[in-house]
């Protein structure tokens, strides 16, 4: 009974996070086309919003720890839901994500995603996408802001593997950005697809910084170590144990 409490209660809050996204970006459409600020305003405010109806609708409480970065830098993050993506923008002055090209038509979604800077790359091959990527950070240089990229390049769930790709290691390498390492348990409460939503505590954690000038190898073997470390922390204490 309990369960089919909770899972009602998740369906209603799942309803209104996604009704909700087209309501903002329709009351901010006039104020984002005069200024790129109000896009950011839009989607901070939208975040927020999921992060304070999680909490009391399906009892999802969600913090932050560490400083958010506010400089112009290179956010290297785990990925396990979109609440993990809720919970950077709602913190991060100007969040820019490298996103999957298919985004960039999705209603509402994907106007306010290039509004803000995104960088939409074509992940079908590997060479190519990496040059995307370069050429489109670049291109938005003049906007500074916070580039957040998911270097397992897609949702992982709790308890999986996944290799880095090589990809955050040639942005860090080419524009010369410290990089802020970020950690997540968000995936134990939140899952990458379905309706069920558990109570709980869902941490996004920045990690020390990691100085602009490693090479490659060093700085994707420290982001990896640290990132997966702090990530398996979190998990553990909200009651996860990964499986040998």
């Amino acid at each position: 009974m309990r369960y089919i409490v909770q899972y009602l209660r998740s369906l209603i809050f799942v309803g209104q996070m996604y009704l909700a996204m087209p309501v903002f970006g329709l009351i901010y459409t006039i104020p984002a086309l005069i200024s790129r600020a109000w896009a950011f305003h839009a989607v901070h405010h939208y975040a927020r919003w999921v992060r304070w109806t999680a909490r009391w609708m399906v009892g999802l409480r969600s913090e932050v720890r560490g400083e958010p970065p506010s400089g112009e830098v290179l956010i290297a993050s785990k990925h396990q839901s979109f609440f993990d993506i809720i919970i950077l923008v709602s913190v991060v002055p100007r969040p820019r994500f490298i996103m999957k090209k298919s985004l960039k038509w999705a209603p509402i979604l994907g106007w306010y995603a290039m509004r803000i800077g995104c960088v939409p790359v074509d992940r079908g091959k590997r060479g190519q996408a990496i040059a995307a990527m370069v050429d489109g950070v670049a291109n938005g240089r003049q906007e500074p802001g916070q580039l957040i990229i998911y270097p397992q390049g897609t949702r992982v769930a709790p308890g999986a593997t996944r290799p880095y790709k090589v990809g955050a290691g040639v942005l860090y390498q080419q524009f010369g950005h410290d990089c802020v390492p970020a950690a997540t348990n968000v995936g134990v409460f939140w899952p990458r697809t379905g309706i069920y939503r558990k109570p709980g505590l869902a941490v996004v954690e920045f990690l020390p910084t990691i100085p602009a000038g490693k090479p490659l190898g060093a700085f994707m073997g420290e982001l990896e170590q640290v990132v997966e470390g702090a990530s398996n922390r979190l998990m553990a204490e909200a009651g996860f144990h990964k499986r040998d």
